[in-house]
């Protein structure tokens, strides 16, 4: 894996640029005292799209990739309601909204595609331990009753 291989991913590419739009198009637009707030969440949730492919994209095993392909789609939903909050306080143009609505329609309609192409693909469906699960037996919680001292009740949930 190299970063030559996202290269040529174009879900990727795309939102790598995307993040980089917003780094440079709408963060200096936002006031000093959205600082540590909505300039933090949009650097941090545009970042995650492609940051979040790519982490897939290094996975053998296609549900961890479409996993990730996911959390990406949600990480894009977040930063266009970020946006969204930008544009209702006039931090950010009407037209300069609609460019980044009508790009992201866009980078999620490339990650659903994506998807569909991973479960069709199966890739690492054959991969040695794709089969297995981990998991735990649940152990039984008890809540204490707090009625009285001396008559202490246990219920197992």
């Amino acid at each position: 894996m190299s970063v030559e291989g996202l290269k040529r991913l174009k879900v990727w590419v795309r939102a790598k640029d995307f993040a980089l739009k917003i780094y440079k198009q709408v963060l200096p637009l936002l006031p000093a005292e959205e600082k540590w707030n909505l300039k933090q969440q949009l650097r941090r949730s545009s970042l995650s799209i492609s940051a979040n492919i790519a982490e897939g994209h290094g996975r053998f095993y296609y549900q961890d990739n479409i996993r990730f392909c996911y959390i990406a789609r949600g990480s894009l939903e977040e930063t266009l309601s970020h946006l969204t909050f930008a544009l209702e306080m006039i931090y950010i143009s009407a037209e300069l909204y609609k460019e980044f609505e009508t790009e992201g329609e866009e980078i999620d309609k490339m990650l659903n595609g994506y998807i569909t192409f991973l479960k069709k693909s199966k890739q690492g469906a054959n991969e040695p331990g794709a089969n297995l699960s981990v998991g735990e037996e649940s152990a039984p919680y008890f809540i204490e009753s707090l009625q009285d001292d001396n008559n202490t009740e246990e219920t197992n949930l």
